[in-house]
C-alpha cells in the first residue's frame, strides 16, 4: 500500500509517495536522493544512518517514513546550511575536520548528526547511563561523550579523534 507524505528535509519541503513499509533512510536515499545518511548495517546497530528528526537524533533505518509525515529531517549535509553563505560546515563538522575525526568518512555524517543531537541532550541536562550527578548539570567529560556516542561505530577506529572533536566543541 502506498501513501503520500511530506517531509521537510534540510530545510526544503519535499512530497513523495512511498510504500508504507519504506524506512526513512530508504525514502531519503532512494526516493529523494539525499545521500548524506549512509546505509551501514540496516539493523540500527552502527549509527551510520543517524539523522536529526524534529530535533532529536534517530536511526533512520529503523524509522518508517509514513510514521513521520510532516517531520523535519536534518542530515549532516543540512547542518552546514545555517551559515550566511550556505556553504560552510557546521561547527561540529569543522571540529571533526580539525581533529581528524574521520578516516574513510563513511560513518562521519551519522557521527556528526549524533554529536549534534547528544550535545543538545546534554545541554538539556538529560542524563546518560554514566552521568554521576542526576540533579546537577551534565558535565561532558570523555566518559560521558563515549557513552553518548556509543551507538555510532567507526570501522576505521577514529574514536580518539571523534571524542577530542566533540570535547572541543562542548567547551
Amino acid at each position: 500500500m502506498d501513501a503520500t507524505i511530506t517531509l521537510r528535509v534540510d530545510g526544503e519541503e519535499r512530497q513523495l509517495t512511498v510504500d508504507t513499509r519504506t524506512t526513512l533512510l530508504d525514502a531519503l536515499r532512494d526516493r529523494l536522493e539525499v545521500t548524506s545518511p549512509k546505509k551501514g548495517c540496516d539493523h540500527g546497530q552502527c549509527g551510520a544512518c543517524t539523522v536529526l528528526l524534529d530535533g532529536r537524533r534517530v536511526l533512520s533505518c529503523l524509522a518508517l517514513a509514513v510514521a513521520h509525515d510532516g517531520g523535519d529531517v536534518t542530515t549532516a549535509a543540512g547542518l552546514g546550511r545555517g551559515d550566511a553563505d550556505g556553504a560552510g560546515l557546521h561547527p561540529v563538522a569543522r571540529a571533526f575536520v580539525d581533529h581528524d575525526g574521520f578516516q574513510c568518512g563513511y560513518c562521519t555524517p551519522g557521527q556528526v548528526c549524533s554529536a549534534v543531537g547528544m550535545l543538545q541532550e546534554a545541554a538539556a541536562d538529560w542524563p546518560s547511563h554514566v552521568t554521576a550527578d542526576l540533579d546537577g548539570p551534565v558535565r561532558l567529560d570523555d566518559e560521558e561523550i563515549r557513552e553518548r556516542m556509543s551507538g555510532n561505530l567507526c570501522r576505521c577506529g577514529a574514536y580518539t579523534n571523534i571524542v577530542a572533536a566533540i570535547r572541543e566543541f562542548a567547551r
